[in-house]
């Protein structure tokens, strides 16, 4: 004879992979976010020709200035990604508090490089959701 599982205990084992899962996404997603921004940080720092310097914009730094903040931005990613990944619950706030951060960041960095502000916004935007899934479906 065959044991009959009801729906419901499937439903339950479903949604906590979905729940793991969406965690795993997001933290591993905001790390990657993390990374690209210290990259891009450093490249600003070291003043490489990939930026498009001498724009009249409306924030008056220069590519150095916007290179420290990318740096530090993503260090904090990177590190807030370690807490959302060891499912630390400080890390879904945070998690979403840095995303938006770095997602301001990048669109006021778009006259500088606008390609890579456009892949890393939509990576931190991304991130936001599925942090956002995870709370709502905390409680």
């Amino acid at each position: 004879m065959s044991t009959h599982t009801s729906g419901r205990a499937h439903d339950h084992s479903t949604s906590g992979l979905v729940a793991l899962g969406t965690t795993a996404f997001a933290g591993v997603m905001l790390a990657t976010v993390a990374l690209f921004q210290i990259l891009e940080g450093i490249a600003a720092i070291g003043e490489d020709s990939v930026f498009v310097t001498g724009l009249d914009y409306v924030y008056k730094l220069d590519v150095t200035t916007w290179g420290w903040i990318h740096l530090v931005v993503g260090v904090i990613g990177l590190a807030t990604a370690v807490g959302i990944l060891a499912a630390q619950a400080w890390g879904y706030v945070a998690g979403i508090a840095i995303a938006t951060v770095g997602a301001v960041t990048n669109f006021a960095f778009l006259p500088f490089y606008p390609f890579w502000s456009i892949v890393v916004l939509s990576f931190n935007i991304l991130v936001i959701w599925a942090l956002c899934r995870q709370l709502g479906a905390a409680k």
